[in-house]
């Protein structure tokens, strides 16, 4: 991973869409300050497609679809995403299942979060699962005492046991039934959407995260940045972010920010805002 001052000026220049993961990548320790938010907006403002990728749930991708600088947002770790039209004051959802087929899949989650529970001490229902339709989050260290890496691991296995795909955040263990991740639903969205496709403008496109679970995010795009806290992780990946900010968390994403509102301000282009549908 070589620091973010290494990104070179051309290619911070070609970035008109930024893909990031919420926790601990724009928020710092659950809080989303002032500073992470104006990143944020500014980026929204200088015309860049602005786009969290999160395993947070629906009822919190629906706020932030509305009320966020954003374009859109994918949550749950790929189940779905949302964007809404300002204009006519619509939300437009995309979901890779059905409803009877995520009705289905919760059922088997039951179980699976019985034995949880049951197994693993310390673990809880992260507080935001009331919010989900798709996938089961077990909290190891928002509500709760950090979990041992070695608990974590087991919360994993019972996950894939169960033949379930199961992926570590940050604070959770998102484990659900379907073959997609936050990659495969980013793709479509980009395609759909925004007529972005990531094999032919890949170069177009920056990625920022903190954690396993936006390893899929790390290896897809060559320009992928972790905040400074992925070095916690580091361990457990096989694809690595390909630049590593200073600041940690908020700070690193505004870090990120700086480097791309610079270069386009370098660069003396009007920016990508026609490109929003």
């Amino acid at each position: 991973m070589k620091p973010i001052s290494e990104l070179p000026l051309s290619k911070a220049q070609s970035v008109r869409v930024v893909l990031t993961d919420i926790d601990d990548t724009v928020t710092t320790d659950g809080v989303l300050t002032a500073v992470a938010y104006e990143a944020l907006e500014n980026l929204h403002k200088a015309g860049f497609i602005v786009i969290p990728v999160t395993g947070r749930p629906a009822g919190w991708c629906d706020h932030i679809a509305r009320m966020w600088p954003v374009d859109a947002i994918v949550g749950e770790n790929g189940a779905f995403f949302f964007r809404y039209d300002r204009k006519l004051k619509k939300m437009q959802q995309r979901f890779w299942a059905s409803e009877e087929e995520f009705a289905i899949n919760r059922a088997r989650l039951v179980t699976i979060r019985d034995e949880v529970l049951a197994s693993v001490s310390g673990s809880a229902l992260a507080s935001d699962q009331p919010y989900r339709i798709a996938d089961l989050a077990i909290d190891f260290c928002e509500d709760v005492p950090p979990l041992p890496e070695s608990e974590v691991d087991r919360i994993v296995s019972i996950f894939e046991k169960a033949g379930a795909q199961a992926k570590v955040s940050s604070i959770h263990v998102n484990g659900w039934f379907g073959n997609y991740n936050k990659l495969s639903m980013a793709k479509i969205l980009l395609e759909e959407i925004f007529g972005i496709d990531i094999a032919r403008d890949g170069d177009a496109v920056i990625y920022a995260g903190d954690s396993p679970n936006d390893e899929p995010m790390f290896a897809a795009f060559p320009l992928s940045v972790g905040v400074a806290n992925i070095h916690n992780f580091a361990h457990r990946l096989k694809a690595k972010p390909t630049y590593v900010t200073k600041g940690h968390s908020g700070e690193g994403f505004t870090e990120l920010a700086s480097v791309l509102l610079d270069a386009k301000r370098l660069a003396g282009t009007s920016g990508t805002s026609t490109a929003r549908g």
